[in-house]
């Protein structure tokens, strides 16, 4: 990168009010397209009365017209790359007082995927207009659609490979072929003509072995205070991939002081995720309390509490509850966030008190969901995969 370069990307970092600075520093005026992500930029980061539509006083109310943001997002959508649009788009939300405006349809059909503003939407959900509510739920279906394309296919090989793990059935299902058998078994019969595997044979796992009573029963927890918002939007796109599976029980059970059974609406995730209160207190004890009605088979069962662990309700009760369950057998996990990236907050004093009895405790991304599934299913040692996962992220 020349010297002119350089001082046009520090010029559209630092914004208008270096101009003067840098044009003492030689002749390297933005180009046009600079020029435009210049006046985009500003609209959000210029602390000033005339910067872009960022009134005095911060508020909303008085702002822009809404062609004027819908012709903005335009603008950021084409000049910036896909991941910067995500961060501009929230701070915009953040730093404008915008909120009021993720409600108009005409901005949401402009708004990029992003998870960060649809818990933000989720938060303010009960203040959404009727006129934008369809839009609103388009919107988060986009990103649901986005989550179940990333995790979906995973998530049920890794569950149908440990549950029946060895069990083979002659019976062909598509649903249930054993993907890594197949081919392992084949690898002899590699057609180099053709650059890939021609099998003679396929293996099926066998689906029917699975009785109503040995089934698996998964039980997710989930903590729908405000402060978990990715976390519920993720694992809302999980119980539902979780319950369509013939082959597992799944419960939803969500908590702040209050307690709501979802099961129900694990058919859409977007009904179930429309069925969460984000933004409550918390009383994590009396919500397992509740899942544990659930637990029918012990050794058959996997409970999930996704929480920050800021307990308001009974702390010691918490922990007894917790110690006991995995004492009987189930296999207990926390995850004190589900999300991408970022250090999530949590009371770390509970998580050590958790981790010490035994109970891997640990934020996950949702691509190491199904890796957690799989070992999870098949009685691996979580600790262990809880120091790989944490050496990974260093």
């Amino acid at each position: 990168m020349d010297a002119d370069a350089k001082i046009r990307r520090w010029r559209l970092i630092l914004g208008q009010e270096s101009q003067s600075r840098f044009g003492k520093m030689g002749n390297a005026p933005l180009t046009k397209e600079q020029d435009l992500m210049d006046q985009a930029l500003a609209a959000i980061y210029n602390r000033t009365e005339n910067g872009g539509f960022l009134v005095q006083g911060g508020g909303a109310g008085g702002g822009a017209s809404n062609p004027q943001i819908t012709r903005w997002l335009g603008d950021v959508r084409k000049l910036f790359d896909k991941e910067l649009v995500t961060v501009i788009q929230s701070d915009a939300v953040n730093r404008c007082g915008l909120k009021q405006l993720l409600f108009e349809p005409e901005l949401l059909e402009n708004l990029e995927p992003d998870v960060g503003l649809a818990s933000t939407i989720m938060l303010l959900k009960e203040q959404i207009p009727k006129r934008s509510k369809d839009s609103v739920r388009r919107y988060i279906r986009k990103i649901v659609e986005e989550i179940n394309k990333l995790l979906e296919q995973d998530i049920r090989r890794a569950v149908t490979a440990s549950i029946n793990k060895r069990k083979h059935s002659p019976i062909p299902s598509a649903a249930a072929l054993d993907f890594k058998t197949t081919i392992s078994r084949n690898l002899k019969h590699y057609n180099k003509s053709l650059k890939t595997i021609v099998p003679e044979h396929y293996y099926f796992f066998d689906r029917t072995s699975t009785s109503a009573a040995n089934k698996w029963t998964v039980i997710l927890d989930i903590d729908q205070s405000g402060s978990m918002g990715e976390s519920v939007i993720y694992s809302s796109v999980m119980s539902c991939i979780l319950a369509s599976m013939a082959s597992l029980r799944t419960r939803v059970v969500a908590f702040d002081t209050n307690i709501v059974d979802l099961t129900e609406k694990c058919e859409d995730p977007v009904d179930l995720l429309f069925g969460f209160q984000l933004g409550g207190g918390t009383n994590i004890e009396q919500s397992v309390a509740y899942c544990e009605k659930y637990v029918e088979n012990p050794s058959k069962t996997l409970f999930f509490l996704i929480s920050d662990l800021e307990e308001g309700g009974n702390r010691a009760g918490l922990l007894r509850r917790l110690e006991e369950m995995k004492a009987g057998g189930v296999m207990v996990i926390c995850l004190l966030a589900l999300a991408d990236g970022g250090k999530p907050y949590y009371d770390t004093q509970m998580a050590n008190r958790i981790a010490g009895m035994g109970i891997p405790c640990f934020a996950c991304s949702p691509e190491k969901l199904p890796e957690l599934l799989e070992r999870a299913f098949a009685g691996q040692d979580l600790a262990a995969f809880e120091k790989e996962f944490e050496k990974r992220k260093r």
